[in-house]
């Protein structure tokens, strides 16, 4: 019985490598990203020169909220990987975020939402930079959804708090 308990342990214990693929489909939406900020940014380049300054200041925070997403994304796949399928030996690399390895799940979905609040804040901008050709109903949705995001994020920080100080109250790690 011990042997089959022992099979059953390794096979759920290695079953963390099919996660493996949806990280590296992850590597690849980030690439298409890429390609998203390379139209943004080909369109953005002559509203520099002929856009009135509101025009510049939308494409600009399109860029952003492209690149956002993909250091969002990113940030998902090292510290979904580290935390769920394996370390990733990068060795003593100059390059390698001080963050990485210690990021467990409570602090991921922290970051994971403070990055959507940003992003819906970064639209919700670009939504009052052209107010008069929203209603009040859009208006209203737009900063409804952001406020969602906003409570959200709060709730999760107070969730995460709350765990952390019981733990340390029982003397467990968080």
């Amino acid at each position: 019985m011990k042997r089959i308990e022992q099979f059953l342990e390794l096979v759920i214990f290695s079953s963390r490598w099919l996660l493996a693929p949806f990280y590296l489909g992850l590597v690849l939406a980030i690439a298409l990203l890429l390609v998203k900020f390379v139209k943004e940014f080909i369109h953005f380049v002559p509203l520099v020169f002929n856009a009135e300054a509101g025009e510049v200041i939308i494409g600009l925070l399109s860029l952003i909220d492209v690149v956002m997403i993909a250091n969002l994304v990113l940030i998902i796949v090292l510290a979904g990987y580290e935390n769920f399928v394996s370390r990733i030996d990068t060795g003593n690399h100059e390059d390698r975020p001080g963050w990485m390895g210690h990021v467990g799940f409570a602090e991921l979905k922290m970051k994971l939402i403070g990055s959507i609040v940003a992003i819906s804040g970064i639209e919700l901008l670009k939504a009052f930079m052209y107010v008069d050709r929203l209603t009040n109903e859009e208006l209203a949705w737009k900063v409804g959804i952001h406020m969602t995001f906003v409570v959200s994020g709060l709730l999760f920080a107070m969730m995460d708090r709350i765990s952390a100080d019981k733990a340390s109250n029982r003397g467990d790690d968080h």
